[in-house]
């Protein structure tokens, strides 16, 4: 590895979940209408079935969220998919449209696009069977132009096979992402055909280089001309360049231009400014096709003495893992549950994500590119050695090589994405053939996009992998931080960065971090607590079947819900200025299985404390409390009597500790810096339960298919949350809205995710709400035993 590895802007942005940028004319969201079955008949592929007793719905959809049939919960303790998979249920389902063509598309190439399919799926039109994608994470089309009827009714079925134990997290089950059908002249612009990069980009002016790939399929030669358009955000052209060529009969030629940018807004953390490049394809002077695609103007760059910079200027990576659930919702792929999981890391310090361990939907990455937030992309888990008996090695020999392609070429050109992964924890990596697999992997992904650095997260790295190593551009150590400082002797030009890191060593690892520059960053597991992997946060491994019924990690920085855990409150002190907060540890454990034997060697879990100053019958009980804080000093308040001020700083991990002797009222840490007050963290007594509070987290939505999440709070006279309330709270949505999601964050619930209730736990539960297409107030109405009906109005415009 070079001492500097320079790697300069490469943009292709994906616009509203597609995986290249389209106009509306030429993209039609295909989510509306479908038929589902969960069940096999093979019958169903053929056009002239009749599926009209099937079940009618919208995508994305997700069956393994929902209850099982014949019970009240989506979780069984016989499920397959066991403590890894949360304990959810899989098995075969089939999904089937009809569609027309419209008379002004007629003529044209019809293609289906599908974002993502969890898994193994099996595609045919009006009977003809189009092909199998056995990947439940990337994205493909079929071009339906040759078996179509384009004066009649159309068919489309979708076998799905989510079965067997093949994933090592919750995956969801179906067609959880978009589909959209692209209609097309016979001249245009090829699929994700659309390449940008910036080869110099300086104050006064940027080299925007623009490749398209033009594809030909008619069987005469085209006289083409292409015309590409630079806009900035505000949509002012700020350049363009026209091409002539001719193409080949039923062939693919690309076109390569340089276009000048003056005076670049460089996109940035702090300001993501987007351009737009407008491809227009004319044939035979006739305008053919329109490709918009969204791109930023950067610089990045890797080495052992300056770190990671960005523009120029070296930036800490902090960092957190992703797996792909959306808590309630599963695996479903809503514009606005992508959008707001981005949202609350951003507002939590993170800047970075880790996809583990796949590409992400299309939306995620458009999210980032629009809030600032840096990306590694992330292909796999496994290779051609299992994990489980039926995972993604049984097709990575025949597939390892198009699916690269499809998340390269889908997202090659995001101003977020910083670095490429191509796998996570591959077994056996000290050996030499699995090595030469990470050269191969790395050299090709070299050959779609050099733009940018090759890694992987790698554990074991005190058995030095140093081949498997080798292959690698920047190096992800997995649980290894104890390896940077010796490694960094032995290999001084390597780039690492912790790929993975326990929430529980937060401390150690950034401080690496920050004192390391070759420790780039820290990516945490995980920033999102997420289904599956059940109990790893409080049980630790190993895992079993005796685990049921956790169903979730509770590894997060943020649960389920979206709301900061305690670990994420810590990670503020370490990541901010002027942070504060206070926890106390509760006279029992949070949950009965406490027990250090089953820690064995797992960390993932975090130190059993509360935001909690409710504890009745331990008034002669002396608690511990823990103040969290980037001030220089905390001050700690009981009923406005100080006890004590210490200060919070490296030397003790930017954590006070108290011994407090419990008594109802007022628990205040207030934090000084330079003798100044400059942030205060209040706990407060819980009285008798008075009303239910709801909160949600925007009351203004869009009339299509977008969402509110609702925060239903059991609080006293005075408005403080009842921390121990257990009530059972049920919904009523009047207006153009429906319930699509109830959660809690309780990882041992068993209760249904999809059901108009959820019960309480620690005093809350959420409620997720969806437009329905028409505009109107969404009034949503919550009742519970004992307590005044609350209600909170939406309006969807």
């Amino acid at each position: 590895m070079n001492t500097r590895l320079q790697f300069s802007l490469l943009f292709i942005l994906v616009l509203a979940c597609t995986a290249s940028a389209q106009t509306s004319s030429r993209n039609i969201l295909f989510d509306k209408d479908w038929r589902f079955y969960l069940g096999n008949d093979t019958a169903a592929r053929l056009s002239s079935f009749n599926d009209a007793g099937w079940r009618k719905l919208d995508l994305p959809h997700d069956w393994s969220i929902e209850d099982i049939p014949g019970t009240n919960s989506p979780f069984s303790a016989d499920a397959i998919s066991g403590v890894s998979g949360g304990f959810t249920v899989g098995g075969t389902g089939w999904y089937r449209k009809s569609f027309t063509i419209p008379a002004a598309q007629k003529g044209k190439r019809v293609v289906v696009q599908f974002d993502g399919v969890y898994m193994n799926a099996d595609f045919w039109i009006n009977g003809h069977h189009l092909g199998n994608h056995p990947y439940g994470y990337t994205s493909f089309a079929y071009d339906l132009t040759d078996h179509i009827d384009p004066n009649g009714t159309n068919v489309i079925a979708v076998q799905v096979k989510n079965e067997g134990r093949n994933s090592r997290w919750y995956s969801g089950s179906g067609i959880y992402r978009h589909v959209w059908l692209n209609y097309l002249q016979p001249v245009h612009v090829a699929q994700w055909g659309t390449f940008v990069t910036t080869p110099k980009v300086t104050k006064a002016g940027a080299t925007v280089n623009v490749k398209t790939k033009v594809q030909n399929e008619t069987a005469k030669p085209a006289s083409i001309k292409l015309v590409t358009i630079v806009k900035d955000g505000k949509g002012v052209e700020k350049a363009r360049k026209t091409s002539q060529q001719t193409i080949a009969a039923n062939n693919v030629f690309e076109l390569s231009q340089d276009i000048n940018v003056t005076a670049p807004k460089l996109w940035s953390l702090e300001a993501p400014a987007l351009y737009t490049a407008v491809t227009e394809v004319y044939n035979n002077n006739q305008l053919a096709d329109v490709v918009t695609t969204p791109f930023g103007i950067r610089t990045i760059s890797f080495d052992a003495v300056n770190g990671f910079q960005l523009n120029g200027k070296t930036v800490k990576l902090k960092g957190g893992c992703v797996h792909h659930d959306n808590g309630a919702l599963g695996a479903k792929a809503y514009d606005r549950a992508e959008e707001r999981k981005v949202e609350l890391l951003k507002a939590s310090g993170y800047n970075a994500i880790r996809t583990s361990h796949n590409p992400p939907s299309p939306y995620f990455l458009e999210v980032c590119d629009r809030l600032g937030m840096l990306v590694i992309d992330e292909a796999f888990d496994t290779w051609n050695e299992r994990k489980n008996r039926q995972d993604y090695h049984l097709y990575f020999e025949d597939w390892w090589q198009r699916d690269l392609q499809s998340m390269i070429y889908r997202d090659r050109n995001h101003p977020s994405i910083i670095m490429w992964s191509t796998g996570n924890e591959i077994p056996n990596r000290g050996k030499p053939e699995v090595a030469a697999v990470a050269k191969k992997l790395s050299d090709y992904v070299k050959t779609l996009d050099t733009t940018r650095p090759v890694t992987a997260g790698v554990n074991g790295i005190d058995q030095n992998p140093e081949a498997f190593l080798a292959a690698l551009d920047v190096a992800g150590y997995n649980y290894a931080e104890a390896s940077y400082e010796g490694d960094h002797e032995k290999f001084p030009n390597r780039v690492m960065y912790g790929a993975e890191s326990f929430a529980l060593d937060a401390y150690d690892y950034w401080m690496d971090v920050v004192d390391m520059p070759w420790v780039i960053g820290d990516f945490v597991w995980t920033s999102f607590d997420y289904i599956g992997e059940a109990s790893i946060g409080w049980l630790g491994y190993p895992q079993n079947k005796n685990f049921f019924p956790w169903n979730l990690a509770y590894c997060g920085d943020i649960d389920v819900c979206g709301w900061k855990r305690p670990q994420s409150h810590y990670r503020d002190a370490l990541w901010m200025k002027d942070k504060v907060s206070v926890f106390v540890k509760p006279p029992k454990p949070t949950f009965a299985e406490w027990n250090e034997k089953l820690e064995t060697w797992a960390r993932w879990h975090w130190h059993d404390v509360v935001a909690n100053w409710t504890f009745p019958g331990y008034e002669d009980s002396t608690l511990d409390v823990s103040v969290f804080s980037s001030a220089d000093e905390v001050e700690l308040f009981l009923n406005n009597k100080s006890l004590g001020r210490k200060p919070t700083n490296r030397s003790n991990k930017y954590t006070a500790n108290f011994n407090v002797p419990y008594a109802k009222g007022e628990l205040k840490a207030v934090g000084y810096t330079n003798n100044k007050q400059v942030t205060s963290s209040v706990l407060r007594t819980a009285g008798n339960a008075a009303k239910l509070k709801l909160t949600a987290d925007r009351t203004v939505i869009n009339k299509a298919d977008d969402l509110s999440y609702i925060t239903v709070e059991v609080v006293d006279a005075n408005g403080v949350r009842l921390p121990n309330a257990e009530e059972l709270v049920k919904f009523t949505v009047d207006g153009p809205a429906t319930i699509v999601g109830v959660a809690n964050a309780n990882p041992k619930s068993l209760e249904s995710l999809t059901k108009p209730q959820r019960t309480t736990w620690q005093g809350r539960c959420q409620v997720i709400i969806k437009s329905n297409g028409k505009a109107g107030t969404i009034n949503l109405k919550a009742t519970a035993a004992g307590l005044p009906v609350a209600t909170v109005a939406i309006t969807a415009k």
